[in-house]
């Protein structure tokens, strides 16, 4: 897979030594014992430590791990009906669980971005069969043109114009969106963001499929106190309390105009 320099201007391809990676102009970037690749830009960062913080994702681990979320997983395998020769990306990727676990079931190619230096390197120990870059993927995917055949965003930021540029003619993209029940008992009842989400990719895509995939699971006290952190919300009132949880997906699938 190409990688291409993140630095504004720049954009050349980036060619692998033993340690690091390199464009023709000189910019150089490490890359870490566990795999990752940091191609993060300061000017492409609003805080110090942007993304998931080592809480939120050992948080999201743990209710992973406990198959909480293995009905979601289902719904997108089905969704995008990946096959071994099939190069994905998924923008936003987090701790990897959606893409590595997909990645092992299918064979296919796999490629995670995210903002999030904990997430990444979470991701990189337990697949390591993936490649993960750390870099702001709203702003440039550090890959070449029509790179992937699948483009994933699962509950992530949405950058229409650069999925568009590294998706293939006949390639896929598959959107997830909390729906409105997602994490109700928790939250409230949440907004319908299909349509405009819709919207916002009709420039540069159709919609092929949508449907809804949803859960619940009894989790006692630990695993809800883990949702409130995977969610940013670790401070209640009262502590957390054991109680069935519902997680929801709006999903939906476009083709590239």
């Amino acid at each position: 897979m190409l990688l291409l320099c993140p630095v504004r201007g720049c954009h050349l391809a980036l060619a692998r030594e033993e340690k690091r990676v390199v464009c023709p102009q000189g910019h150089s970037f490490d890359i870490a014992r566990s795999g990752y690749i940091n191609l993060l830009q300061p000017q492409d960062r609003r805080s110090k430590n942007p993304g998931d913080t080592a809480d939120a994702v050992a948080a999201r681990r743990r209710l992973h791990d406990r198959g909480v979320t293995d009905p979601l997983l289902r719904g997108i395998a089905e969704m995008i009906r990946a096959v071994p020769n099939d190069i994905v990306l998924d923008a936003g990727c987090g701790e990897g669980f959606y893409l590595g676990s997909l990645a092992r079931e299918t064979g296919f190619d796999a490629y995670g971005v995210d903002i999030s230096i904990p997430a990444v390197e979470a991701a990189a120990k337990r697949y390591p069969e993936c490649e993960w870059i750390v870099a702001n993927a709203d702003r440039f995917l550090p890959y070449a043109d029509r790179s992937f055949s699948i483009v994933l965003s699962i509950t992530g930021r949405m950058n229409a114009g650069e999925f568009r540029r590294v998706l293939r003619d006949d390639g896929r993209l598959l959107v997830a969106l909390a729906a409105p029940e997602d994490l109700i008992e928790l939250r409230g009842k949440g907004r319908d963001r299909v349509d405009r989400t819709v919207e916002t990719f009709a420039k540069d895509f159709t919609l092929a499929d949508r449907r809804r995939v949803t859960t619940a699971a009894d989790l006692d006290a630990a695993a809800v106190q883990d949702v409130l952190l995977s969610i940013y919300r670790p401070m209640r009132a009262e502590p957390a309390e054991a109680m069935r949880v519902t997680f929801s997906l709006d999903l939906l699938l476009f083709r590239p105009r």
